[in-house]
């Protein structure tokens, strides 16, 4: 087993490659001369005792051991640079700032819920929260920007680190005059021909389609419309569309009364997922991590 690590130059060269899909291109991208790109990844399979690159023709491609170290690469140049810019930050005396983001389907409260207990471990730390769409969340915590994701959902991923916090339950949330408004508690058969508004379109949210996979285990196909106003609370989904609305908020009034949150039956519980930066570490993080 070799016990060589690789240069994190000739790391970013060989992603670069492995991107652009041949030397040409990313000699070009990397302003260095196509000799030297190709005498450097000669030497970074010498140090990984391992061929990574196969020609057939004027085609480039990639072994199943470039394929590996393209995946695992872009994770470990990624926690390269996070670390250097915190080392950076607490060398010129810089306040530690911790990024926290999160969906659309977890409100501000409610990623300020799960962050407490860090939040209070770390008095002199200061937090900041930022909404992003899931796409969006998963490439800035890849790329650093984000020291901690949250999502809905249990989604399975190698780019990064996962944790599931804890598990929230399902309710519905309707306009005050919709028919079940007054009732107790809403089996989910009931939805059967009911508009249901939701954030993303199934295919671009788990979330979305861990709802609309509850519906259909429930036996019928959801009708859905994706809300034209983005960022708000999900709670008001009721008031532009009006449409019934999955939420975790408690149930009660909500929106000045305009809406009403009602308990949805069976019960259905949805995971509150974290993720971060492979090969990185966080005191903070780990303060959260004992918790669950």
């Amino acid at each position: 087993m070799s016990s060589n690590i690789p240069d994190l130059r000739r790391l970013r060269q060989f992603i670069a490659i492995g991107e652009a899909g041949s030397v040409t291109a990313a000699a070009a991208a990397l302003h260095v001369s196509q000799q030297a790109l190709s005498s450097s990844m000669q030497q970074l399979e010498k140090e990984l005792n391992a061929r990574l690159f196969r020609r057939e023709g004027r085609r480039l491609t990639l072994t199943p051991a470039g394929e590996l170290l393209l995946a695992e690469g872009r994770t470990l140049l990624a926690a390269a640079h996070t670390v250097a810019d915190r080392v950076e930050q607490t060398a010129g005396g810089a306040a530690e700032v911790f990024v926290v983001g999160h969906t659309p389907a977890l409100s501000g409260s409610e990623a300020y819920t799960r962050l407490e207990p860090a939040i209070t471990a770390f008095p002199e730390t200061s937090f900041t929260f930022r909404q992003l769409y899931p796409d969006q969340l998963a490439a800035a915590v890849l790329g650093g920007e984000v020291h901690l994701g949250l999502r809905r959902g249990v989604v399975p991923t190698n780019e990064l680190a996962t944790a599931v916090l804890g598990y929230d339950r399902v309710r519905l949330a309707l306009p005050r005059e919709h028919r079940l408004a007054g009732a107790p508690t809403v089996d989910i058969h009931q939805l059967a021909g009911e508009r249901i508004a939701l954030w993303a379109p199934p295919g671009g949210s788990y979330y979305s389609d861990f709802l609309m996979g509850a519906c259909r285990r429930a036996g019928f196909e959801p009708d859905y419309v994706v809300s034209r106003v983005q960022g708000a609370a999900t709670v008001a989904a009721p008031l532009t569309t009006g449409a019934v609305t999955f939420v975790t908020s408690p149930p009660g009034p909500a929106m000045d009364g305009r809406v009403v949150i009602t308990e949805l039956e069976p019960p259905l519980l949805v995971g509150a997922q974290a993720m971060w930066q492979r090969h990185t570490g966080s005191a903070v993080r780990d303060a959260l991590l004992s918790q669950v």
